[in-house]
């Protein structure tokens, strides 16, 4: 079964969504059969080379004073830490243009390291409060997961997964997405916004059940009564969740 987990890269829900989604994977019964990859979905709320402090930004986008601010990124940084996060950036960070992120995120998941680059890429802005806009920004990460720093820099001075990127957000809207975080099991069950790790392990286990229906119980393998009163089969195996 595959979970698409749809993010921003400077959103930090998406962080958390990010972290609580493998989290769930972990605990599910079935985790070692769940295949999780990371798309991409842009905000667009900057222009190219646009970068501000999260606090003006927050101040201009939202219309909310400098204490409103600090209160819910606080908040957010506060829950995030209660899950292990620490440290988690958010009040004292940036924002800006991310396709240049994402498409690093695109060129990375070609070379087989979604979650490796998007781990990474998380790790690196919410854990260390680094720039994730700029080209060495990028390259920097590219040497941190081993990729060829040069093939890296040509795949982005080309810009050569931008229709990549713009393809997972539309996807991602056509599946009902209005924004990040946007989770989608087995690609028809979808979860918008950060929901805690217990519900979503609820939503996984209806999404297998769904796709694994149990067979029906016929006659010559009903369960009978051994001869020390417990529920056994005649085959010798019994019926349910492996």
């Amino acid at each position: 079964m595959q979970v698409e987990i749809w993010a921003e890269v400077t959103c930090p829900w998406c962080g958390l969504a990010s972290h609580r989604v493998h989290r769930a994977v972990e605990r599910f019964e079935h985790g070692d059969e769940v295949t999780v990859v990371h798309r991409s979905f842009p905000s667009g709320d900057f222009s190219e080379g646009q970068i501000l402090g999260v606090r003006e930004a927050r101040m201009r986008q939202h219309g909310i004073d400098a204490a409103e601010a600090e209160a819910s990124t606080r908040r957010i940084e506060a829950l995030a830490e209660s899950e292990g996060l620490s440290p988690y950036h958010v009040l004292d960070n940036r924002v800006g243009n991310t396709e240049l992120a994402h498409e690093f995120l695109a060129h990375a998941s070609v070379e087989g390291k979604n979650r490796e680059a998007w781990d990474a890429i998380f790790r690196a802005y919410f854990g260390r409060a680094e720039s994730v806009f700029a080209l060495e920004d990028l390259l920097k990460l590219s040497d941190e997961l081993g990729l060829d720093r040069e093939q890296t820099r040509q795949a982005l001075t080309e810009r050569s997964y931008r229709a990549v990127v713009r393809g997972d957000a539309r996807r991602a809207q056509r599946l009902g997405a209005t924004g990040a975080p946007f989770i989608v099991m087995d690609g028809r069950h979808g979860v918008a916004r950060a929901q805690k790790t217990d519900i979503l392990l609820d939503r996984l286990r209806t999404a297998w059940g769904e796709a694994h229906p149990l067979a029906p119980v016929s006659e010559g393998d009903a369960p009978v009564s051994g001869p020390d009163g417990r529920a056994g089969s005649a085959g010798g195996v019994g019926l349910g969740w492996q």
